[in-house]
């Protein structure tokens, strides 16, 4: 098939935040994901809102400093500045599109303080349910566009490309198995995260990287993809994925405790706020040592819970456990995969007519350690950018052919990889471990040699290894230390160059 207009994989908050721009500039716009609208998406399930600077006194420039703060030396400044610089205008535009953030009697968003933010500057809906309602409005908007048209039955099987290695459009699966080429002027992928490959994780089990793999195949230029952000307090509830306890909580005034009552970060009312990477860190030593680790909620929140934080109460109560009454049990999770396709702010890549937005792309704004509720306000920015960007894209004279297709690792292989990647590439890593998972990766890849979820794990597994410092997110219990010199990982299938 050919269409006149970009195809967006991926049906989350960044990839319909692309469809609609694109559809208003008058471009055609076909979207395709794999299941309908809201479902198997981690915008959906995002529950602290949308971080921008909206409070008096507050400032773009004081965003993009706490931005870099978190980022420990791998944050670029121009796409920072890009993106905190946009934050009023993004959270405006998605209130008129629909989305109901909460308000203050004066009629401003009332905002919430998270972790590594200098200030309250969350824009929330709900106490913790912003991610569903702000990607409802914003499903709502993109199914009235005549412009848009949604195929929720197709999954990315592989990319098309001319003889000078342009992106000339996507191989889909729809139902039944039958593969479809559709040519187009631009792709745009928005096919999520990596938390998939783990076994404990916050996000929908379908997320698993296999866009970023796909691009790699294709030779896009992959941007630090050790770089995994584990979240602290994903309820330990015996689920998968692992329901997730808002940073809001602790904003709140909640606190991280061990089984025997004792803070886990110390007395002061902050602690419990330091960036993400070194409370999940806390989080991880404290079970690993037989204390267990809770989420005290019960003085700070109480009885308010079920209007406050309905997410978090329904599911602590479907797991017969009363949030109002007794300490949540938490564990780190993988959250959010800073590492990814490198991309600028309008989404390009380094091959010609390909995009990359959200989750899958790296676009240097998170560095080494992403700033909660950042990941929302990259999506509707930049997806708004990429949009605007892929509208004015020639086709090519040719339409190319398509690539290596991706298939899929059987399930009980899957499983394997999963509790592999959680205990050898987690919050706390070593040679000796990424070793072994390496070693589980290349046995799996001589039997499945296509199962692009080996693809995406070996080049953060290799990539973890070959870092020898702890920065961020990425951990080495045998590399402590953190270089002077801050470096990024570059790098392609083609040259496996790591130079920064």
């Amino acid at each position: 098939m050919r269409h006149d207009g970009p195809l967006i994989v991926g049906g989350g908050l960044a990839g319909l935040s692309a469809a609609l721009e694109a559809a208003r500039a008058g471009a055609k716009v076909r979207v395709v994901t794999p299941e309908p609208l809201l479902n198997a998406c981690a915008s959906a399930w995002a529950q602290g809102g949308v971080a921008a600077a909206l409070g008096a006194g507050d400032s773009a420039a004081d965003h993009a400093a706490d931005t870099a703060a978190a980022g420990a030396g791998l944050v670029e400044t121009a796409p920072t500045l890009a993106l905190t610089g946009a934050g009023a205008a993004t959270v405006d535009w998605l209130a008129a599109l629909g989305a109901p953030f909460d308000r203050t009697e004066d009629g401003g968003y009332a905002l919430s303080r998270e972790a590594a933010h200098g200030r309250a500057r969350v824009a929330r809906v709900g106490g913790d349910g912003a991610g569903r309602a702000i990607l409802s409005a914003v499903v709502a908007a993109a199914r009235a566009e005549p412009n848009i048209e949604i195929w929720e039955d197709a999954r990315l099987r592989g990319l098309m490309q001319d003889a000078k290695g342009r992106v000339t459009g996507a191989v889909l699966e729809r139902v039944g198995g039958r593969l479809v080429q559709v040519a187009a002027p631009a792709v745009i992928l928005a096919t999520g995260g990596i938390g998939g490959l783990y076994a404990v994780t916050t996000n929908p089990a379908a997320l698993r990287g296999e866009g970023l793999a796909i691009a790699a195949w294709a030779g896009a230029e992959i941007l630090d993809p050790e770089f995994v952000q584990f979240h602290p307090t994903a309820l330990d509830l015996g689920l998968d994925p692992a329901p997730l306890a808002t940073e809001a909580l602790r904003g709140e005034g909640a606190r991280l405790i061990d089984g025997q009552g004792r803070f886990l970060l110390g007395p002061d009312a902050d602690a419990d706020l330091a960036a993400r990477d070194v409370v999940a860190r806390v989080v991880h030593a404290a079970r690993m040592a037989g204390r267990g680790a809770f989420l005290d909620a019960t003085t700070a929140v109480g009885a308010a819970f079920p209007e406050h934080f309905p997410a978090v109460f329904a599911a602590c109560m479907g797991a017969g456990l009363d949030p109002r009454i007794s300490p949540m049990p938490v564990a780190e999770a993988a959250h959010y995969h800073m590492g990814g396709i490198a991309a600028d702010a309008d989404g390009r890549t380094s091959l010609d007519g390909l995009f990359a937005i959200g989750e899958c792309a790296a676009t240097g704004v998170h560095g080494a350690n992403r700033l909660a509720s950042n990941s929302l306000l990259e999506a509707a920015a930049f997806g708004r950018r990429a949009g605007r960007a892929a509208a004015d894209q020639a086709p090519s004279a040719d339409e190319g052919a398509a690539g290596r297709i991706a298939t899929d690792l059987p399930q009980a292989e899957m499983m394997q990889l999963r509790a592999a990647m959680t205990a050898h590439a987690g919050p706390v890593r070593d040679a000796a471990g990424l070793t072994i998972l390496i070693a589980l990766i290349d046995r799996l890849q001589a039997q499945h040699p296509d199962a692009a979820v080996l693809t995406t794990a070996r080049l953060a597994a290799e990539a973890a290894l070959a870092r020898r410092e702890s920065r961020g997110g990425h951990w080495r219990a045998d590399w402590p230390q953190t270089n002077d010199t801050a470096a990024h990982t570059r790098l392609t299938l083609n040259t496996r160059d790591k130079a920064a």
